[in-house]
Order: C-alpha cells, then structure tokens, then sequence
C-alpha cells in the first residue's frame, strides 16, 4: 500500500513492513525496515534532493525521480530503477506468484498487467529471516545484468579488478577493507548503507547483498552519464576528502622498525646528505613502554621535541605508529577498563589480542573513548610537535576474527563492527581541528565507506613480498579510489620478506617503486631479511626489527634506479596538486583505470593493467620478474607521447614498448588542438 500523503517520500507498506524511497543528493535511498529510524551512517553530509524531484502515483505503480534517477515500485513492492533516459539500471529478484489483486491507499482493483515472471520458489528480494543475536539476517537481491562490469569495494587480496562475478565477504581483516561502493558500467553506483558484517555477491544469476545481524536494509543508488559524474555525486553524500597536504607529495621512509632517536636522525641525514629530498620519515610500533601507554619510551626517545625539531630543519616531517591495543600492564588500562572504553566480548576474558602481551582494543565508536586517547596523544606526541600519525591494527586486528564475540558501544560486533576502522580514524581528525591544524594526514590500515574525509590515507595491509602481491595492490589501488579513496598507499615491496642481497627481490623492489611512483603517496616501507635483534628485553627494546630499507640499502644499480623515480616524483609533484585538488573538489581518484576518463573508448573497460595518474599520464607498470617488454594500449582522442623515447602516436592502438630494469612505459597526453 502507497501512502501518498508523504510528500518527502515514496512510501510503501506491507503489514509491518515500511519501504521508504528517499530523494538523496543525486540519487535515492531506499530504506527497508519494521518502522526502524534512519541511521545515517556512511551517510553523513547534509543534502538536498536535485532540482527535479518529484513523486508520481499511477494505476500501476509509483515513482520516485531525483536527479537522474528513477525508481518505479509495482503494487507487489518490486523495485525497478531506470536512468533518465527510461533505461532499466538495476531490477529486484523476485520469485514469487503474482496476485492478480494489488492496492493502493487500502482500495483493492484488479491489476491488468499479468505478463510479470511469475514463479513458485517463494524467494523475495528484501528478506528478513529473525537471527539468534536479536535482530535479522537480511538478503537484497537484485536481477544480474547482462555484460555488466562491477568496480570499487575497497580493497580484496585477489587479481580481479572487474568483481563481476566475485563473492566478497563485507568484513574488516588485516590487508582487507570492506568499502560497499560500487561503479557499474551501466551507468550507476551503489552504496550498501550498512556496517554490519556480511557478504555481497555479484554473479551472473544474481545480485545478493546479506547482513548476519541488522534490522533494516539501507542502500543509495545514482544514475550518472560518466563514471566521474558518479563518483562526484557520491562524494557530495559522503564526504570530500580534504586538500592533500603539499609535504605529503614526495617520499616517505619508514621500515620495521626505527628502534631509537639516533637510529632515525642517522637515516634523515644521510638522506639530507645525498641530496635526496625526504617528506615524511616514519617510526614503527614499540617505540612505546607498554601498548596503551601512547607515549615515547624515554630510554630509547629521550628526547622528541629535539628530535622533531632536528628533522623540521632538513625539511622532514615525522611520522609515529598508534595502535588500538590497550596492554592489561598499561598505565590506562584499568582507568579505560573501568570507563567502559574498550572493546568487550560475548565469551572469555576480554583479551582480543596477544601480541607482546594481553591485549585488548580500545573501542573507537565510543566518543569518550576516542577523546580519552586523543588526549594521551596530544600530551605526548603533538605537545611534542608530532602531528602525522599511523592509525595500525585499525580493522581491529582480533587475534581471531569471532565477529560475534565482539561488542561495541553502537552495538554488536557483526551490526556495527566495520565502521571501526572509519571512527578510529575520525577521532584524530577532531583532535587535530580542535588544535586548528590545517593540514592532517593519518595513515590508517582498514576502511569504510566515507573515510576520506577524515583525511585518511589508506595502505593495503601486512602483504607479502612477490610480485603476484604487487598485482594484487595494483587492482586494489584502483578499486579503493573507485570507492571513493583516492588517498592510497602500499608497502613498496610488500611488508613480509624481501632479503636485501636477493636479485629477485631487488627487481621487484624496482619494479614495484617504479609503479609507486605514479600512485597517490610514495611510501617505503617492510619487513626485510634477515632480522637485527631486539636492542633490550624490556619496554620499547623489547622488539627486533628487520633489515635496513632504505633507498641505499640494495646496491648501487637500485639506488641509482630508485633515485632517478625519486627525481621524477617531485617533478610531477607541481601536477599531483592539481590531480589531488580535483580528489577534493570532485572525488575523483587519483590513480584511475583507463575507463575512468575514457568510458566512451569501449576497449579501455577490458584494460586492467594500465592506469592514468589524473588525466595526463598514462603508467603501465611491469608486474613479472625478468619482463623488459610489455604492450600498452593508448585511448582514443588524443595523441601520446612515450616520455622514455620521446616518440609520439596517436590513440587507439596497441604498442609493444620497451621496459628495461631502469624504466617502466609512461605517456603523456598530448591535446590534439596543441599538437
């Protein structure tokens, strides 16, 4: 039953069941429930439905538009989205029998329009099944559309940057971000509006979104011309990333781990004395006493301020590693404990981690508890002059991932549990604005939707050090910019292994700098071979570390590889601003598949090894050990220019190019009005 008197709204009923279609930005949402009150969350900016809203009752149907969406439900609640053009985008999977009697405003007619599927197996598309835990078990089910292509999501540890066909679990792990934006090549983008843990499924039979534990279904869907019109309209609802940062546009050194004050002073000047330009250099996890304690052990940190004081005059910014646990030994721990602060557990001790200790994470979407830990960071880093920090374990990392053991101030671990990650990130934000700092960048391990607006720089976890790993980085550094993050990072290299003396892992180490070069921030980072021991067996020494990671650190053909791409970075650096303020402006990513800018070139929606830095080059990384060759394809419209041999060609072809150790193919886009 429609109700229209709600003007604000689409509204459907079914007995206890309210539908409610929503104008939202650009787009609609589409909210599902036992009369349960919105919950915003990923959707948090104040918006106003498009110019051309409007609400529609017919014989047969109601319809919502805003923007250039459509939404069309029937009288047996099936939805149907179309675009503005009356071009079918996504239809709900219903198996049901049709009733030849349906109602509007409680008056029952006969509907005339029996040509529906009809079928016996008894499956809705909006299931609600009671769960154990309280609430429902939830499936959206959607029609498969035929040769659609599927991007975005965040980041999955798999080759596949088409997800077409992919079943991901929406779940927070270490190397793993559920970020529930999608692209499609049909022409639209989604946003599973739930942060509960689940999976989705986008088979060739079948569209399935499911949620273990919730008590709505909550979506948001735009139909765009291009997918940049799309990505800007899902910005718009979920937040702009800030302005980057301009210290943040060159290199970045860290490494398992820099265990003392001298140790990083030494690695700063030598790069101040090679004229090698440094942004950021970055100190590791347990440079502290004790987990929890966030601060600097005073026997191996005597003196921050100084230290900080030292890098500013080269011209670096420091960086230091927060993590989430909360040591049963540290200082906070029963202050926190007795504040209700920390993450708490269904079955057992409370103890959600046991890494160099009994730990337990500190509960991010509680508020008190994001200032209380705010508070110990400003005491005893940014008094310090410490205002860049490293957001580890941000999934959280549970020893092991019992999502229903876990409980939350907002709620159950599998209801509320991925917006962790988002919370945990948005606590430095606010601490930082408070102290009216302009430019902030945290980098943080794990993400939800709408994390970037609280300056999040995103790296894709603990990964290994191969070069099957640097493809897989490679489809999730796009993904996570078509999610709406387009600050991203990697380890160069992968974090765990890489022996220094290894020639196999040096041309990866080549190969995978060369490729981080053209990617948003260009960050070194691992845990090499073999292993330096501990400096002590207490407190901030108690932790080895791995082998040096420096630029220097593989021989001299490396270095000089790797300093040429250092050179290169901070020539582009003028255009990564541009590139970074259209990330602000209009949600763009900055690393971008071909299709991105090219969407009317169908060939460049089959690329999935190519990318464009912005929207004037084009990079084509090399992802195999001993490759010096490889073919790239140049879109239509423009002619391009290899900036390796200075040739020029126009679009629309496939090149073999050379790519030897020292280089890998970048083009230039060259307009064909300047040519």
């Amino acid at each position: 039953m429609f109700n229209i008197n709600n003007k604000k709204a689409l509204e459907f009923s079914n007995e206890s069941e309210q539908l409610l279609i929503l104008p939202w930005g650009h787009g609609l949402r589409v909210h599902d429930s036992f009369f349960t009150p919105l919950s915003n969350w990923a959707l948090t900016e104040d918006v106003n439905p498009d110019h051309n809203f409007k609400i529609i009752f017919k014989e047969d149907y109601g319809e919502i538009i805003n923007g250039k969406t459509k939404a069309r439900i029937d009288k047996s609640g099936k939805i149907i989205f179309y675009n503005i053009d009356d071009k079918k985008i996504l239809e709900e999977y219903w198996r049901e029998r049709k009733s030849k009697k349906v109602a509007i405003n409680n008056y029952q007619f006969v509907n005339k329009k029996l040509n529906q599927y009809s079928s016996a197996l008894k499956i809705k598309a909006r299931e609600f099944k009671p769960n154990n835990l309280g609430d429902y078990h939830t499936h959206l089910r959607f029609e498969a559309n035929d040769n659609e292509r599927i991007y975005g999501m965040g980041q999955y540890q798999q080759k596949q940057l088409n997800l077409k066909g992919c079943k991901l679990e929406l779940a927070q792990r270490n190397s793993q971000a559920s970020v529930p934006f999608m692209i499609s090549n049909k022409g639209y983008g989604f946003l599973w509006n739930n942060p509960g843990i689940g999976t989705v499924t986008f088979a060739n039979n079948i569209t399935d979104w499911e949620s273990i534990d919730t008590d709505n279904i909550d979506y948001w869907i735009c139909a765009e011309d291009t997918p940049k019109k799309i990505m800007s309209s899902y910005a718009d609802v979920t937040g702009h990333a800030p302005e980057m940062p301009k210290f943040a546009l060159g290199l970045w050194q860290s490494k398992l781990r820099y265990r003392t004050q001298d140790e990083v002073l030494k690695i700063a000047k030598k790069y101040y004395r090679l004229h090698v330009p440094l942004s950021v250099i970055v100190i590791d996890y347990f440079h502290w006493p004790m987990q929890g304690d966030y601060k600097f052990d005073p026997k191996y940190f005597p003196n921050p301020a100084q230290m900080v004081n030292e890098l500013n005059k080269m011209g670096i910014k420091l960086m230091v590693s927060v993590w989430p646990n909360i040591d049963q030994k540290s200082e906070n721990y029963s202050e926190m404990k007795i504040k209700g602060y920390l993450v708490k557990t269904n079955r057992g001790n409370g103890i959600t981690m046991t890494f160099q200790g009994n730990t337990t994470f500190f509960d991010a979407t509680n508020p008190d508890a994001r200032c209380f830990v705010w508070k110990k960071i400003k005491q005893n880093y940014y008094e310090n002059g410490i205002h860049l920090f490293w957001l580890d374990e941000a999934e959280p990392e549970y020893s092991t991932y019992d999502f229903d053991n876990h409980k939350l101030q907002l709620g159950r671990d599998t209801k509320v549990g991925n917006i962790y990650p988002e919370l945990y990130a948005k606590g430095f934000y606010d601490g930082e604005g408070e102290e009216r700092q302009k430019e902030r960048i945290n980098l943080i391990r794990s993400a939800w939707a709408g994390i970037q607006k609280y300056a999040a720089l995103v790296w894709s976890g603990d990964i290994d050090a191969s070069f099957q790993s640097m493809r897989y980085q490679y489809q999730i550094g796009l993904n996570m910019g078509l999610a709406g993050i387009p600050w991203w990072t990697s380890d160069i290299g992968g974090f765990h292994g890489g022996d220094n003396n290894d020639p196999e892992f040096r041309e990866l180490l080549i190969r995978w700098f060369q490729f981080a070069t053209y990617c948003p921030v260009l960050r070194m980072h691992g845990d090499r071979e073999p292993h330096e021991n501990p400096v002590s067996g207490i407190g901030g020494g108690k932790e080895g570390s791995g082998a040096p990671n420096e630029i220097w650190s593989y021989g001299d053909e490396t270095f000089n590889i790797l300093r040429n791409y250092v050179d290169k970075r901070e020539k582009i650096k003028p255009y990564l601003e541009i590139c970074f303020k259209e990330s602000h402006n209009y949600g763009y990513p900055v690393m971008r598949p071909l299709f991105f800018n090219y969407p009317d070139d169908p060939n460049c929606w089959d690329i999935e090894t190519e990318h464009m830095l912005g929207d004037k080059y084009l990079i084509a990384p090399i992802f195999k050990l001993g490759q010096r060759e490889r073919k790239v394809y140049l879109p239509v419209g423009h002619r391009w220019q290899n900036l390796n041999d200075k040739s020029i060609r126009a679009g629309g072809i496939w090149l073999k190019v050379d790519a030897p150790l020292d280089s890998i193919p970048v083009f230039k886009k060259i307009d064909e009005k300047n040519s």
